[in-house]
């Protein structure tokens, strides 16, 4: 069977034509936030929506998007196929593991580099902000990237959850392996901030949204499950590179307001090198495996796609006072996506 035409049925033809161009899209969600941020901006602000006389609601743009697709990537999964899953978790567990041990051999190599450069800090602030994205759970994100190439979207789904739901023991754990490589200042916040922020929003933001989508999947017949699917796949994929855009223009904005080229540089190298080396464990992992096509790409992405919306979150609650470390995780971000659009196309001419 070919895998394309099993991942994405004909009905869903305007999710096809996004899929297509989500590359080009992506670019520029990102062209968007440097030439008109201030919308961006906007919505990143949480907003009151009044509900009677006296009830005020606050709501925020981008917790709504990140739900919407994870919501959608719920409602994609086949159960016999997560069941299937369950059965044969290799990929998931495999998955897992690397999730944990990568940042644990990388972070280090960074901070080695970065230590004899000029910078007075030895290049903690890089660092530390380095840790805060390699530690993040599975991206929702790579669920997206899963259904443009036609990869395991049950593995996708399953890697989303469980690294979510293991984050408040996970993030943790890897900040406080991590942290001697920092100086002192960065050190103590970052240490003092994981045991109090991290984790209070998981099951909210993440696990209820995609529970919420399997139990659609469940509930509804398969005629209405075929036209929610294509209505809801293409809005989803619209909200995800409108979360794109969102935080991008949070990220940019100090840095049109006060420009450091030489910081730019270092970001960018320091986040193309974890982003290089996290793709590639990934996919030397499924050479090992030996993964099926499809599960070999879910690997591949969760092993390189993090959450970088919760470290920009992490940053901007932990340091407000530190702007600039938000533009390795916009590197990051945009590197992350680049690369999964090259794994992806990489598969779709294999599967011809």
């Amino acid at each position: 069977m070919n895998t394309r035409t099993a991942a994405h049925p004909p009905t869903d033809q305007p999710a096809g034509w996004l899929r297509r161009r989500l590359g080009r899209a992506v670019g520029l969600s990102y062209a968007a936030a440097v030439l008109l941020p201030g919308l961006g901006l906007w919505l990143r602000q949480p907003h009151a929506l009044r509900m009677g006389d006296t009830v005020r609601v606050q709501v925020a743009a981008a917790p709504l998007l990140l739900a919407l697709v994870l919501f959608s990537a719920g409602l994609q999964v086949p159960l016999r196929a997560l069941g299937s899953l369950l059965r044969k978790p290799t990929a998931l567990v495999a998955g897992l593991v690397l999730h944990l041990t990568i940042p644990l051999l990388v972070i280090p190599a960074v901070a080695f580099i970065l230590h004899g450069t000029p910078d007075s800090d030895g290049g903690s602030g890089l660092v530390t902000a380095m840790i805060l994205i390699v530690a993040m759970p599975v991206a929702a994100g790579a669920t997206v990237w899963t259904g443009k190439g036609g990869g395991d979207q049950p593995t996708m789904v399953g890697l989303v959850l469980a690294s979510t739901l293991l984050s408040p023991l996970t993030v943790p754990l890897v900040v406080d392996s991590l942290v001697p490589l920092l100086s002192d200042g960065y050190a103590n916040t970052l240490a003092r901030a994981m045991h109090t922020v991290h984790g209070g929003l998981t099951l909210v933001g993440v696990v209820l949204p995609c529970a919420a989508g399997i139990l659609c999947h469940m509930a509804l017949p398969a005629p209405w499950r075929s036209r929610v699917l294509t209505v809801v796949v293409p809005v989803a994929l619209s909200g995800s590179l409108v979360l794109t855009y969102v935080n991008a223009s949070g990220a940019l904005g100090s840095f049109l307001a006060r420009p450091h080229p030489l910081l730019l540089a270092a970001a960018l190298a320091v986040a193309a090198f974890v982003c290089l080396l996290s793709f590639a464990a990934g996919r030397c992992a499924t050479l090992l495996l030996r993964l099926d096509a499809p599960a070999a790409s879910s690997l591949t992405l969760a092993c390189g796609m993090n959450n970088s919306s919760a470290s920009a979150v992490l940053i901007t609650t932990m340091l407000p006072d530190k702007p600039h470390l938000l533009l390795p995780v916009l590197a990051y971000g945009l590197l992350q996506k680049t690369a999964a659009n090259r794994v992806v196309h990489g598969e779709l001419r294999r599967s011809g």
